[in-house]
């Protein structure tokens, strides 16, 4: 009778973790022990990124290349702590390094756009064509630089639509940074009729340039005859002003310009075309054929 046993499945279970206590208690704390090499490498990524983040901040470095390499290294540390995690659990970490060789192999195969996108990443941070905060325009989208990702640059257009590029796209277009330089020229096209004098002209509209303060005096000013239009003498003007300047000056020259030639009674033409009649019929030989015609 001592030695009946109500549920042997149950015993058998309960005799099999005795004799195996220890492979389990160690089991057990390989996972937990994973668990915390992943906060811990979480943790440290955070703050490796922070740091790395002030100090390069302080250092006075462009913000789209503490962006990027903060990002770098955040990936980079959570990559490691996934590697400890899986060693601690018993896992061949050479193995695994050697399968994910040949799987970022395949994937890279795969993802040969992504690969291009991160590569270009790495060229815009190094040869820095544009800094967070500038004014570009990539192929046809004109914005600030907001910021530069690993895989893509985000540019915030000036009626607040945010577009995020492709890097890949952006290395192999064309880029035009407006911000660079402090100084940017004006190109404005003045057409007035052919019956006004072309001193009298080009003595309102340098009148107008050399009263707006904004207007550098000491870049060269241009204000030539530059094309006979069809219906227009076309004037060039090309002031140089700050960057900052730019289009309040822009629209402030076009008004003072168009009032000043207006006060002088110089006209603005619209299209017009001239046309004349070769060998035109008399009015009476016109209902003569419009009889004619009627009669048939």
């Amino acid at each position: 009778m001592s030695n009946f046993i109500l549920f042997p499945q149950i015993h058998a279970a309960l005799e099999w973790l005795k004799g195996h206590s220890n492979v389990l208690f160690q089991f057990g704390w390989n996972i937990i022990a994973a668990f915390i090499l992943l906060f811990i490498g979480k943790m440290l990524s955070r703050l490796l990124a922070s740091g790395l983040e002030k100090l390069l901040v302080r250092r006075r470095v462009d913000i789209t290349v503490v962006h990027f390499f903060t990002a770098l290294v955040r990936y980079i540390t959570l990559a490691f702590a996934v590697v400890a995690a899986l060693g601690r659990l018993g896992i061949e970490t050479s193995s695994i390094i050697a399968v994910i060789g040949a799987a970022g192999l395949a994937v890279g195969l795969a993802l040969q756009g992504s690969l291009s996108n991160f590569a270009a990443g790495v060229l815009l941070v190094s040869l820095r064509p544009f800094r967070a905060g500038e004014h570009v325009q990539i192929g046809s989208v004109a914005g600030a630089v907001e910021k530069v990702h690993i895989f893509s640059t985000t540019l915030l257009t000036a009626d607040s639509k945010e577009v995020v590029i492709p890097n890949g796209k952006i290395i192999a277009d064309s880029i035009v940074n407006y911000s660079r330089h402090p100084f940017r020229r004006i190109d404005l096209v003045i057409g007035v009729g052919y019956q006004n004098r072309i001193a009298d002209v080009k003595s309102v509209i340098t009148a107008v340039i050399k009263a707006d303060t904004r207007v550098d005096k000491n870049r060269d000013v241009t204000v030539r005859l530059g094309e006979l239009g069809a219906s227009s003498l076309n004037f060039f003007v090309r002031v140089w002003v700050r960057n900052g300047d730019y289009w309040s000056t822009y629209y402030d020259l076009l008004e003072n310009i168009k009032e000043a030639l207006d006060e002088n009674n110089i006209d603005i033409p619209y299209p017009q075309m001239d046309i004349r009649m070769v060998n035109s019929v008399t009015e009476s030989q016109t209902l003569s054929l419009v009889k004619q015609q009627a009669c048939l």
